[in-house]
């Protein structure tokens, strides 16, 4: 039988680093926390979002979840950068899966971003910003976060379609084009169904890419 003295001398895996493992569990906490204040935008709009909505969402104590985050509006900052760093990285990954069947990155690139903004992310960045202009506090988180990833979507856009290199002018308004509709489209389709008419216009999209690639 092991002597006391050798079993004290194993060390507790618990208490090894309660700093670190307390720094982990918050962080879990709200992470929780932004994902179901994310969640109460896309379901109940933001109006409708409250602090009590997003710790029953979490299943959190609402005092609980105010330890983490005192008002609303730090829920809504942190979960702006959570928005944008989760639709960057899910575009990237859509971009890094090798080109389709088809071998045609500018059709790859158009269908990725067709389905990142039809996403719940969207819907919630776009339910923020419809927000925003009547919410002065809003709109000042939002502004800056936006400019912020607009300078990340072009980096990476650069990154996963290189064909682009050395025509900037004609990238940047590629960018635009896509962008600019696809979120057109991506609002209409909050209230109807895709339809041949979304499929014509994506056509249309990639016939002016290829002319702007000159190809």
């Amino acid at each position: 039988m092991a002597s006391k003295s050798s079993l004290s001398a194993v060390p507790d895996a618990s208490a090894a680093d309660p700093v670190g493992w307390q720094a982990q569990k918050s962080a879990a906490t709200r992470n929780l926390i932004i994902e179901a204040a994310i969640k109460c935008f896309v379901e109940l709009g933001y109006a409708q979002t409250t602090t009590t909505a997003i710790a029953d969402k979490a299943g959190l104590s609402r005092g609980a979840m105010l330890h983490h985050f005192p008002s609303k509006l730090d829920i809504v900052r942190a979960a702006v950068d959570h928005l944008h760093a989760k639709r960057l990285r899910a575009f990237r990954k859509a971009m890094s899966r090798g080109l389709p069947a088809h071998g045609d990155h500018v059709r790859q690139g158009v269908e990725a971003m067709w389905a990142h903004v039809r996403h719940p992310m969207f819907v919630a960045f776009f339910e923020l910003s419809v927000a925003s202009r009547t919410e002065p506090e809003l709109a000042e988180i939002l502004r800056p976060a936006q400019e912020s990833f607009d300078e990340a979507w072009a980096h990476t856009a650069r990154e996963v379609f290189p064909e682009w290199e050395g025509r900037e002018e004609a990238f940047n308004v590629a960018l635009d084009l896509c962008r600019y509709l696809m979120e057109g489209m991506a609002i209409a389709y909050l209230t109807h169904k895709e339809s041949e008419r979304d499929h014509r216009l994506m056509a249309y999209l990639e016939k002016q890419f290829h002319q702007l690639l000159g190809k």
